[in-house]
């Protein structure tokens, strides 16, 4: 089961770098200012906290044992990848309509950080990783999102025009944001649960 899981946080981390240096290229010149706006995206950033995490609990279970901080990163990484899942399914996809597939999952960067590593992650850490967690341990998962979120509604709003980013995720729709982003926290939340249930099942 530990050499299962090695694997599993291994290939996590290797995947998205593989990713991450994918997105500096484009037509085989070097673009790193391609990568940089990936970063202005919660998938991207979602992913990275991820496999950060995976690997330092690969590293840490090869060494003997993982640490509390590190098993809760791990966790807040787990879970911000699965809103990064369940927004492209459940929002994304029916707001794009007819061709979403194409859009959302098409091309390795887009399959794997928006379904497979999420799956991996979620697989890894419930089944794995249980060693129990406390309401408080819980409320961790909701960190990535707060701060990401509070971000993105100052560059979308607030922000000096030259600095402004477009509504891509479409959270600011008619000047609704507020009722958006306490939505997402709410889901997120509701998601931090169901890890907790897992962990203590």
């Amino acid at each position: 089961m530990k050499t299962i899981d090695i694997i599993l946080n291994g290939a996590i981390f290797l995947v998205t770098l593989i990713l991450l240096l994918r997105h500096t290229r484009q037509d085989g010149i070097r673009t790193p200012d391609r990568l940089k706006k990936a970063f202005r995206y919660f998938t991207c950033q979602s992913n990275v906290l991820c496999a950060v995490a995976a690997l330092l609990t690969a590293v840490s279970m090869i060494a003997g044992d993982v640490p509390e901080w590190i098993r809760m990163l791990k966790y807040a990484g787990t879970v911000s990848v699965t809103v990064t899942m369940l927004t492209v399914f459940l929002f994304l996809a029916p707001s794009i309509g007819k061709g979403w597939f194409g859009a959302l999952l098409k091309g390795p960067s887009n399959l794997f950080m928006h379904l497979i590593t999420p799956l991996a992650a979620i697989v890894s850490f419930c089944v794995f990783e249980k060693r129990g967690m406390s309401f408080p341990q819980s409320l961790w998962g909701l960190a990535p999102l707060a701060v990401y979120g509070q971000h993105y509604i100052y560059r979308i709003r607030y922000a000096p025009e030259g600095k402004r980013w477009d509504d891509f995720y479409g959270f600011n729709r008619q000047g609704k944001w507020p009722a958006a982003f306490g939505i997402m926290l709410i889901a997120t939340f509701g998601l931090c649960m169901l890890f907790m249930l897992a962990q203590n099942a």
